[in-house]
């Protein structure tokens, strides 16, 4: 098995979103592949905060492609210029006003979709986060802060409460981390 290799590429979309790329490749195999759509994204990064007290810290939105209201852990893309940990630790404070002084984690990292997507995630846990500013938010951002123990998320993923997938992954990344230290 090897790489395909790319005969021509071109932009058919670009915004600040991210890009629509049209890929012809050739397969190890000689078989050529003249309409391969790639979009192009920034990387995320995600974290599961937790408080002193031990309490998960998620935001609650809007998302208009899921048609419905989200629990998520506090997430966004990297801006230019950030290392994935400067870029968490803004998303977090602008999301919610929490911040940490600890060493932040790194559960891991992994493609979102590889078939079709370039970004990956980045999952962090953020420790002994304390509320220190008021929220910071985009303009096209509406979030509300919500709290709750971290003993009662597996049962809220279980009831359908949490159906986002990156928040699910990355609470049972700290769960394992946690049950480990």
């Amino acid at each position: 098995m090897e790489k395909w290799k790319v005969l021509n590429s071109e932009y058919t979309y670009k915004s600040p979103f991210g890009n629509l790329r049209k890929d012809t490749c050739e397969m190890s195999d000689g078989t050529v592949i003249e309409d391969y759509y790639v979009n192009e994204y920034a990387d995320w990064v995600n974290a599961v905060v937790l408080t002193k007290d031990k309490k998960i810290v998620l935001v609650k939105q809007y998302r208009h492609p899921g048609n419905g209201f989200y629990l998520e852990v506090p997430a966004g893309k990297i801006e230019e210029g950030e290392s994935y940990e400067e870029a968490i630790r803004r998303e977090v404070c602008e999301e919610t006003g929490y911040i940490s002084e600890q060493k932040l984690i790194l559960l891991g990292e992994f493609m979102v979709n590889p078939a079709t997507q370039t970004n990956k995630v980045i999952s962090y846990l953020m420790t002994d986060a304390v509320h220190m500013h008021e929220q910071n938010l985009d303009e096209t951002e509406v979030l509300d802060v919500k709290h709750y123990p971290f003993e009662s998320i597996e049962a809220m993923i279980r009831n359908k409460e949490i159906t986002q997938l990156f928040t699910v992954t990355a609470y049972h990344l700290a769960k394992n981390y946690l049950s480990k230290s």
